[in-house]
């Protein structure tokens, strides 16, 4: 059993910056709104803590888990054992030098998308409304409406499962749907450099205003949720193959296909991680039963069974 109280005082002595919580609601830190308590929460306050963290974590042989702003997670009701690493706001900064963007890796995908839109910057429209963190971004090379991660990414500067920092240009990045060496590595993002284009402000704002309004009119923007729920199966769309399955508005709970998307599994009230992983499997099982087709999970299920 880990002894909480000890793991806490020795985070205390390292982030200084930062916050450090025991039995932490993981519901408190999910899009989904759900999970239960973690051992010890450590949030770093800057890229040193972070790096001093994972150190920590290695030699002494602790469980720890590098999050980032948690949209594209489910933790289950028993919570985490061992440490959750926040790479958040305290960790955002931005810094613009002519078309290229520097930022940290717990800078908002939207707000980072804001910012090069202020530099009149083209190229990160389709991540304006990506939920999350530019860290997640980057581990699973979100994209949407055509864009993707890999399209503007120049380098980036990470820290590996020892604490030490390891710096990789775009071709070394290995890069794909939804996937990068970021995970295959289990690295940590810690900075990212972008290289964007010269473009006009009111150009970059209608683009930004267009793919917003194609957001808020088919997505369920105004439920808990982690995203889309499934991964795009080759040849297919989920959310078609779902719909057509019958499971358009299916409830488990409080969980549910959302009415709207179907390839959005939501939080319509005080939903469970039982509720939306049981939901999951129904769907999964239906889908492949309905058209041979395997739907596998875009989010990241985690936590005790």
């Amino acid at each position: 059993m880990l002894d909480k109280n000890h793991v806490y005082r020795m985070f205390k002595n390292i982030v200084e910056r930062g916050t450090v919580l025991t039995d932490e609601p993981m519901s408190n830190h999910t899009s989904f709104k759900i999970g239960g308590p973690v051992d010890v929460f450590v949030i770093p306050g800057t890229v040193e803590e972070l790096a001093s963290s994972i150190k920590l974590c290695k030699d002494e042989g602790l469980s720890y888990f590098v999050m980032g702003n948690g949209s594209n997670l489910i933790i289950r009701d028993k919570g985490m054992r061992g440490v959750v690493i926040k790479v958040s706001e305290s960790m955002s900064n931005i810094e613009v030098k002519g078309t290229k963007l520097i930022a940290e890796a717990g800078a908002l995908l939207s707000v980072v998308s804001k910012t090069a839109l202020r530099n009149s910057l083209a190229g990160l429209e389709f991540a304006s409304g990506i939920p999350g963190s530019l860290g997640g971004a980057i581990a699973m090379n979100a994209g949407a409406y055509g864009g993707e991660m890999k399209d503007v990414v120049t380098n980036v500067l990470c820290l590996d499962t020892d604490g030490n920092f390891v710096e990789y240009e775009n071709k070394d990045m290995n890069f794909g749907y939804r996937q990068s060496r970021v995970q295959a590595e289990n690295l940590i993002v810690v900075q990212v450099e972008m290289e964007l284009k010269e473009g006009r402000y009111e150009d970059i704002k209608a683009y930004m205003d267009e793919l917003t309004e194609k957001r808020t009119s088919k997505q369920p923007l105004h439920l808990p949720s982690a995203g889309s729920t499934f991964r795009r199966p080759e040849g297919y769309f989920a959310g078609k193959l779902i719909e057509d399955a019958g499971l358009k508005g299916l409830k488990l709970g409080d969980a549910q296909v959302s009415e709207k998307h179907s390839g959005f599994i939501v939080n319509i009230g005080n939903a469970t991680s039982d509720d939306v992983i049981n939901l999951i499997k129904v769907v999964q099982k239906t889908v492949s039963d309905k058209f041979g087709v395997k739907l596998e999970t875009e989010v990241k299920i985690m936590g005790e069974e």
